[in-house]
């Protein structure tokens, strides 16, 4: 049991590494290949609306099959390869199908790894924030060791960085036991009710709302900090100070998910948000923007947490892998179009400031509805 759950973890670091890259320096890498902030906002808007299909059908492939492991070879497979076309290309049109391509195989890979994560902790156990604390932790320390070399040896080592980061993960993943399937028989009704109840109705609203500028942050952030003088290096310092602080608040994550409801951490979490992009909007120099990014943990983690766990408490056990990945299509998904599309006109005609006092604002009307959803009873969303 040691050896399965240390094979997960090591597969979580170099995933989690390799999803860096994609989710990191995407944006630098496109603005490298001189495509305009409004065009990255398009290419990862469009890349969202492939997540959106691409997402519930590995969900549901796995769900049918039992099986999570193979699905996640299959689309890890897929992504190394199309990776490393897409960090070798320069011309606009195969740039945009190679990264529509990434959101089909390589963002509905975390969902699975997800699944796969709650699923084994729970068969041994152990805490999700235990297992989950090394992809944070290879996310860290990928993003600060990209954000050099890049620096050091140039934007055309990406695509080799990319290649070695994901052979390991896959490596690993061979290695990772399957998780437990459900001996229950899929069940469509019980699918249904849970999309038309109202609660998980309410729930998906409120993702969707705090999920959207916390996706315009991971489009921009790179591009942000380079619009106020920052390098490469920077934008790795950046997302290494975020992901380290994700690190800390993943290892407290159950203690903190057992002394409070989810609402009330949802709620705290999207204050949190508010404060963090309205002092990002006023920041004077790129240093203070990298080094507020030491708030993801107690915005990103706590948030998504919580949202993990109230997911899994009302979803039938049959439909966990495919509800994870309707998490996932709003978070990742219908939240990225938005937040990029809009966001990289925002950038473009008023500026990174700009950009950043509208997610403030976004983010404080989900505190709103959030704190509205807390002190309504009949919403039922929070722990008796």
């Amino acid at each position: 049991m040691k050896l399965g759950i240390q094979y997960l973890r090591a597969y979580n670091f170099f995933y989690f590494s390799l999803l860096s890259i994609f989710i990191s320096f995407l944006p630098v890498y496109l603005s490298y290949r001189d495509v305009t902030p409004a065009e990255i906002g398009m290419m990862v808007g469009f890349g969202s609306f492939i997540g959106i299909l691409s997402q519930p059908f590995w969900g549901m492939v796995s769900d049918k099959h039992k099986t999570i492991k193979r699905i996640i070879l299959l689309t890890l497979g897929a992504s190394i390869a199309v990776g490393m076309l897409l960090f070798t290309s320069g011309q606009f049109t195969l740039l945009f199908l190679l990264v529509g391509a990434m959101y089909f195989f390589l963002l509905p890979t975390d969902p699975l790894t997800e699944s796969l994560n709650y699923r084994v902790a729970e068969q041994h156990q152990i805490s999700f924030g235990s297992v989950r604390t090394f992809g944070a932790i290879g996310y860290a320390t990928a993003s600060l060791f990209i954000g050099w070399t890049v620096d050091q040896l140039g934007m055309n080592r990406l695509s080799w960085q990319f290649l070695g980061y994901g052979m390991l993960a896959f490596l690993f993943a061979l290695l990772v036991s399957d998780a437990p399937a459900s001996s229950k028989k899929l069940s469509r009704q019980e699918l249904k009710q849970f999309f038309f109840y109202p609660k998980t109705l309410r729930f998906f609203l409120l993702v969707l709302i705090a999920a959207t500028p916390h996706r315009t942050n991971d489009s921009f952030l790179g591009v942000f900090v380079q619009s106020l003088g920052g390098s490469t290096g920077a934008v790795g310092q950046a997302w290494f100070l975020a992901a380290i602080s994700e690190v800390a608040f993943f290892a407290l994550s159950a203690r903190i998910l057992q002394k409070w409801s989810e609402i009330k951490l949802i709620t705290w979490a999207t204050a949190l948000y508010t404060i963090r992009y309205a002092l990002c909007a006023l920041a004077p120099t790129a240093e203070w923007v990298v080094y507020l990014q030491l708030t993801q943990g107690v915005t990103f983690v706590i948030f998504y947490t919580a949202t993990i766990q109230y997911l899994y408490r009302i979803i039938p056990e049959e439909w966990k892998a495919t509800g994870q990945t309707v998490l996932a299509v709003l978070f990742f998904g219908i939240s990225g179009i938005i937040g990029s599309i809009a966001g990289g006109w925002v950038f473009q005609q008023f500026g990174g400031g700009a950009l950043y006092m509208a997610m403030a604002a976004f983010s404080l009307v989900a505190c709103g509805y959030s704190l509205t959803l807390w002190r309504s009873q009949g919403a039922g969303v929070g722990k008796a």
